[in-house]
């Protein structure tokens, strides 16, 4: 049964804690980029990680407090069809990522056509260096954990009840979405299509794990790509200016 504490905790991680992240901390990176853009990217790759996790740790002691099953979260390995299903997909998901990756690290033109597509305040947190995409590895798997725990997994189980499953998911996109904004309105807008997309693996498989494995192997991917244009140093003076 939801309780007060899963409200309030549903509330901070949907609502006040992206708002207080675009109103206080993204400005101040902002500022603090132009001085050092390299420490300035690795703490706030840092703090991501850690305060996703330190929401994840009070999600999971309040669903242990109360003496919940995992399983009705969301975290059970698929069966049967739905089990090879996931496998395969996987695998030919990482097939197309790696044949991708190695295209573009080939070409000059393909760098420069993920430079062209890069805009916004969104290339202000891509991986430069191959320090960065170490970084950004840890990034993209706290990312996939976590953000589905909160919003395929904690977020939808505490508006099932109201809402209905499905009714509680799609509440879930725009928070989601929005959640994104510093990515500016295109970003929220394909976050929001990507995170259609994570929710239907989650009803498909009724599962958590295939969107986890696949939601961090779009941001890595996403972050490998981005190493792959931006480490020759070109194109770098101006990203973070473009208009959102």
């Amino acid at each position: 049964m939801t309780t007060l504490s899963d409200l309030i905790f549903v509330a901070y991680f949907a609502v006040a804690g992206p708002l207080i992240d675009y109103l206080v901390f993204w400005p101040a990176f902002r500022r603090r980029l132009e001085a050092d853009p390299d420490r300035t990217r690795a703490r706030l790759w840092g703090w991501s990680i850690i305060s996703a996790w330190v929401l994840v740790a009070i999600g999971a002691a309040l669903w242990t407090t109360n003496d919940r099953s995992w399983t009705e979260l969301g975290f059970s390995v698929p069966d049967g069809w739905r089990l090879w299903a996931s496998i395969v997909l996987f695998l030919l998901l990482v097939a197309y990522h790696v044949y991708v990756v190695m295209a573009i690290s080939r070409s000059a033109e393909a760098k420069a056509s993920v430079r062209q597509q890069m805009f916004g305040d969104l290339t202000a947190v891509l991986p430069r260096t191959r320090t960065d995409l170490y970084w950004f590895g840890g990034v993209s798997l706290t990312a996939g954990f976590c953000e589905e725990f909160l919003f395929r997994g904690y977020f939808i189980w505490v508006f099932a009840p109201w809402l209905g499953w499905w009714g509680a998911a799609a509440l879930s996109l725009p928070f989601f979405a929005v959640g994104h904004i510093y990515q500016g309105w295109n970003g929220v807008l394909r976050t929001g299509i990507v995170g259609a997309i994570y929710t239907l693996l989650v009803a498909v498989f009724d599962s958590l794990w295939p969107s986890i494995a696949l939601h961090a192997l779009l941001d890595f991917n996403g972050g490998i790509m981005a190493w792959l244009a931006l480490r020759d140093g070109s194109a770098t003076g101006d990203l973070v200016e473009r208009p959102t």
